[in-house]
């Protein structure tokens, strides 16, 4: 009940937030995003192909059991 008391201050308090949040974003540059095009001859070549290696130990069933019970 006591924010319907003051809820025209709210209500002023909330403006003045919305309103000095739109001067500080408007002095923000745009960022400027840049097209990085995959060179098609690199690529097709294959000299600089990226390759991950994923290792781990395999999980026990009692370990798949676990992990899925906790979700």
């Amino acid at each position: 009940m006591n924010v319907m008391k003051h809820m025209e201050a709210v209500f002023v308090v909330a403006i003045s937030l919305a309103v000095s949040s739109s001067y500080l974003l408007d002095s923000i540059p745009e960022a400027q995003a840049r097209s990085y095009a995959a060179d098609t001859a690199l690529v097709a070549s294959g000299d600089k192909m990226a390759v991950v290696t994923v290792t781990a130990k395999r999980l026990t069933d009692e370990e798949k059991q676990a992990a899925g019970s906790r979700g």
